[in-house]
């Protein structure tokens, strides 16, 4: 079978790209996440109002797009959103607890509100410049940033705006798409920033406890907005729009469009989950969902660490796609970028990738999983097939 008629049988087969769009890079796979078992509602759907930077592809989470000229929220909603806190010292009810005003006070310094700019195509060819907006925290002084990855999906530009209301320039270090989370990093030189976030113990908390959101609902006029409410629920196992199955924090603090990323904060001033989605619906209010920040605490140290690039679009060639093409199973490349690690070593496109550092590579993940394991700088041996001879390539790594 000649070139083009595998590549059109292979791309049929799955959409597994090494690289997504122009500037960050798929870190996922296709497969569904364990379920895990919830309480009693088991599992249930979240239908969520957000849109990606990607244009026609809806998000997993509560992000907000707005089109050029035109991110100015309505009079309505701007009276029904409250801006930071009344004079009031509410308290939270228990012993030792903070208030919700010292809570907030506490956190709110690290929470910065994510801008993101990227190019939407509509109606198959139609492309505008869109912006987003969602919420992160700081999380350490070398000024990195924990987020949601559907806040940064699709960005061309990443830029945070610091509670002191200064904007940097900032970018996205490596994310887990599957579990909707994304590491950015300030960029801008010498810059102190305000506040570091303390990360608190997930697994302590407790159904009916207390609970502060911060974010930025809607628009950058409305950053450092703090809403309050309780743990409604734990574990709930809630199935995103890609079929991935997260195992969530129910809340009935209100989540907005724009609050993706900020944190979901105890009564300690420590937070414990990052404030993802809500439920949406005509007869739907007060049900939103955060990860808990210990099912991202362990992954701090990978996140931290750049995505290191081949420069490659790929294509898995399962056992009955391989049968049906007489060719072995492996990785089809499908494009080499131009001035990629890949092209500077010489793999091109129609090579099948068949062994990574000698191992037996089938999966879009052992490759990940080969990948990831080596710094920047690291060489790895493609052994690849092409025009049915068996080559190797040494291609060394780079985070560009």
């Amino acid at each position: 079978m000649d070139n083009e008629n595998i590549y059109d049988a292979v791309y049929k087969n799955e959409n597994l790209n090494e690289k997504e769009n122009s500037n960050y890079y798929n870190n996922s796979n296709n497969n569904k996440s364990p379920k895990k078992k919830g309480g009693a509602m088991g599992k249930i759907v979240a239908i969520v109002v957000s849109c990606s930077l990607l244009g026609g592809i809806t998000g997993s989470g509560v992000t907000y797009l707005m089109l050029k000229n035109n991110n100015t929220p309505t009079e309505q909603n701007q009276q029904n959103v409250v801006n930071n806190l009344d004079t009031t010292d509410v308290s939270f009810k228990k012993d030792g607890a903070l208030s919700i005003t010292e809570a907030f006070q506490k956190v709110a310094p690290a929470v910065v509100t994510v801008s993101t700019k990227g190019v939407a195509t509509f109606n198959g060819f139609f492309q505008q410049e869109v912006e987003g907006i969602g919420s992160g925290f700081i999380i350490n002084e070398d000024g990195y940033i924990l987020t949601n990855y559907h806040v940064i999906k699709g960005a061309k530009e990443v830029s945070v705006t610091l509670s002191d209301n200064t904007t940097v320039s900032a970018k996205v270090v490596n994310y887990d798409e599957n579990q909707d989370v994304a590491m950015l990093k300030i960029t801008d030189e010498n810059v102190k920033v305000p506040a570091v976030a303390e990360l608190g113990d997930s697994d302590s908390l407790q159904q009916g406890e207390e609970v502060i959101a911060i974010g930025t609902p809607l628009s950058a006029d409305l950053s450092q907005t703090v809403t309050n409410g309780i743990v409604s629920a734990l574990n709930r196992n809630v199935e995103t729009e890609s079929g991935v199955v997260l195992n969530l924090i129910q809340t009935n603090a209100s989540i907005n469009p724009g609050n993706s990323g900020g944190p979901l904060v105890n009564t300690k001033g420590q937070v414990v989950g990052i404030n993802t989605m809500k439920m949406s619906g005509e007869n739907t209010e007060g049900i939103g969902f955060a990860i808990p920040i210990n099912d991202i605490s362990d992954k701090i140290e990978s996140l931290s660490k750049p995505i290191l690039n081949l420069g490659i679009s790929i294509r898995t060639v399962d056992e009955s796609l391989a049968s049906q093409l007489k060719m072995e199973q492996g990785l089809y490349v499908v494009e080499v970028n131009e001035f990629s690690p890949a092209e500077k070593a010489g793999l091109k496109a129609g090579d099948l990738i068949v062994k990574v550092d000698g191992q037996r590579v089938k999966t879009f993940d052992e490759l990940k999983e080969i990948k990831n394991s080596k710094n920047e700088g690291d060489t790895i041996k493609l052994e690849v097939i092409r025009d049915g001879n068996s080559k190797t390539i040494d291609v060394t790594l780079t985070s560009e």
